[in-house]
């Protein structure tokens, strides 16, 4: 049974002229709402994930849950069909388990608030937070085990239920919930910062109501909604054809030894709607990596990349959620079926981005992107220092961003675009540890035309024993490359010990145990490039050795001969380009992804310094 909404003025919403100047000045004013809800965030939290990297996502909705603003799509669609409960003035809804909404948050640790906004006893919008919590409780710190095998193990599960009841704060149900955690202090100041963002969020709006009438707001984001529509159906008929175009992409491993995973999608036109099936991908897996994905987040994130790709112009909203339909197989990695374990989730999330990548360049290859966000690194790292006090690192890491049509990727960024790096002096004066390098790793970006972002090499050398777990992907594929570029190259953890020996490290592993002096070198993956490296200007090729983004080996890539200032050897340049235009094989793919899973299986140990994972047996 859907969520009853109760509202005392039951009177419809007149629907008025908004002129194009008050309609931007409504649109602005939300836009800057949203703006508002990250800074009362980030001064309010106290988690790294969250104050400093902004590991959060804001919304403002209007009266039916559609989006109007903000960045990772509505929450409140699957939470209104699931939740069997009332709604009214006053209420707070406070969640985070994602098999009670559908998927509207994917794993445990990511808290959800949300709050119905009313005037006059009717719901005008909704305002919407939530925020990874750094730990939930579970099996290990962090609440992110890797070998999982149900839900039940990765830490307290929040169904729908009412923080505030008509204006009444529930402070025996936040006990409950903060006593499940290791770190109590900052789930406490992270709850009530989405609490006060959503708040500063419903008093704007409360504003605009105010300003303007219930009325015009409800016309205003009508319209809103209507313009994104009629823009992303243009956008779809010009750049979507009705023939199917498949593309399919791997999950190195699953850390208990299985693997790699495919995730396959085929994409096509009906008239004006645009068909997404994931029929191929394979079934669930029996550890943390299945990804919940709910339809709506994914026509999100369809439309976040159609938009950024091929018309950044336009203000993307829910209002184009008619124009695609999302099809997902029951049962497989990602819609797995409950109780499986979900708290792995970011290697799936991050390669949906490298498959829309695959899926909507062919067609136009020239604004194909390479391979590249393919993940999301994450370190943690806990114990008790010598005063017998606990601490409990959770940190965000980045790849390189792929080539792209119009320029190189970044080294070492996100795609996220509210994510930023935790600076390396709060690391060292929070946490027991020293930041011994932080680089973008030379030559670990693609070669092309337009050149992969570098990986980043951070080195940490720990200062109290502790206990280590490293969650990250793209160590046995590798980021692909794009109409001629080269991939990138691929992830590595090396575990220096403090006596000298060294050992390769599992990308997905939880309890390594480290002691004072122990050095970890945590090495992300590199970009695809894009277009033929050979096409790079040997100059640019130069300046990047004087950077130390390029080696001189790295530099050959590039048919660029050159020493290790920079200097470009011209005729030798031209040379080698020759050579190597002569050895090519003309192949029909404009996807360079490297060996094939059979080759990168047989070459593993030897190359990457662990055993292949072993292909995964699903019981019919």
């Amino acid at each position: 049974m859907p969520a009853q909404i109760i509202e005392t003025n039951t009177a419809p919403f007149a629907t008025v002229d908004v002129d194009p100047v008050t309609l931007d000045i409504m649109e602005n004013a939300l836009r800057n709402a949203r703006i508002e809800m990250d800074a009362t965030l980030v001064r309010t939290a106290m988690s790294p994930g969250i104050r400093e990297q902004g590991d959060a996502f804001p919304l403002i909705a209007d009266r039916s849950g559609k989006m109007i603003v903000g960045q990772f799509g509505s929450f409140i669609d699957g939470f209104l069909r699931a939740y069997d409960g009332t709604i009214e003035e006053g209420d707070m809804i406070f969640l985070s388990d994602p098999y009670s909404c559908e998927g509207a948050v994917s794993h445990n640790n990511d808290w959800l608030v949300l709050l119905p906004v009313f005037r006059g006893g009717r719901l005008v919008a909704w305002t919407a937070m939530f925020g990874h919590q750094s730990d939930i409780g579970g099996k290990v710190a962090g609440s992110i085990p890797i070998d999982s095998r149900s839900v039940y193990e990765e830490g307290v599960r929040i169904p729908p239920v009412k923080i505030y009841k008509q204006g009444e704060y529930n402070e025996d149900l936040v006990k409950l919930v903060l006593h499940q955690s290791r770190k109590p202090d900052w789930c406490a100041a992270d709850l009530n910062a989405l609490i006060a963002s959503c708040r500063v969020a419903a008093r704007r709006v409360d504003e605009m109501c105010e300003r303007f009438g219930e009325d015009m707001f409800a016309s205003a984001t009508d319209m809103l909604l209507e313009r994104n529509y009629r823009a992303m159906k243009a956008l779809i008929a010009e750049s979507i054809g009705e023939e199917k175009v498949n593309f399919s992409d791997y999950i190195c491993d699953d850390g208990v030894g299985n693997g790699p995973y495919k995730i396959s999608c085929t994409m096509w036109r009906e008239g004006d709607k645009v068909i997404l099936d994931f029929e191929g991908t394979d079934p669930q897996a029996p550890s943390s990596i299945n990804f919940y994905l709910n339809e709506n987040m994914f026509k999100m994130f369809f439309g976040i990349y159609m938009i950024m790709v091929f018309d950044p112009q336009i203000l993307f909203n829910d209002g184009f959620y008619d124009l695609i339909e999302v099809r997902i197989p029951e049962g497989s990695l990602l819609k797995p079926k409950y109780p499986a374990a979900l708290a792995g989730r970011t290697h799936a999330l991050g390669r949906i981005f490298d498959i829309l990548g695959g899926l909507l360049g062919q067609k136009t290859p020239e604004f194909l992107n390479a391979a590249g966000f393919s993940s999301s690194p994450h370190l943690m790292y806990s114990g008790f220092d010598k005063k017998g006090e606990w601490f409990q690192l959770f940190q965000i890491g980045f790849g390189g961003i792929p080539g792209r049509p119009l320029g190189d990727g970044p080294d070492g960024h996100s795609l996220w675009p509210g994510f930023t790096n935790v600076p390396n002096e709060f690391l060292e004066r929070y946490f027991p540890l020293r930041i011994e390098r932080y680089e973008a790793l030379a030559d670990s970006g693609g070669a092309g035309l337009h050149r992969g972002g570098n990986g980043i090499k951070m080195t940490y050398r720990f200062l109290e024993p502790g206990t280590v777990a490293i969650h990250d992907d793209r160590w046995f594929t590798y980021p692909w490359g794009v109409n001629g570029g080269e991939p990138g190259q691929r992830a590595t953890k090396i575990l220096e010990r403090a006596d000298g020996s060294e050992e390769v490290v599992g990308n997905k592993q939880d309890g390594i145990e480290v002691k004072e002096g122990d050095l970890l070198h945590f090495i992300t993956w590199g970009g695809g490039g894009w277009g033929d490296p050979l096409e790079r200007d040997p100059a640019l090729v130069s300046l990047e050795i004087r950077q130390g983004l390029v080696t001189p080996d790295g530099a050959r890539a590039y048919g660029v001969v050159a020493d290790a200032g920079g200097t470009v050897d011209e005729a030798a340049t031209e040379t080698l380009r020759e050579e190597m235009r002569a050895a090519r094989t003309e192949g029909n793919s404009p996807f360079n992804t490297g060996p094939d899973i059979a080759t990168l299986r047989a070459n593993c140990e030897a190359e990457t310094g662990l055993p292949a994972p072993k292909q995964p047996v699903w019981s019919t």
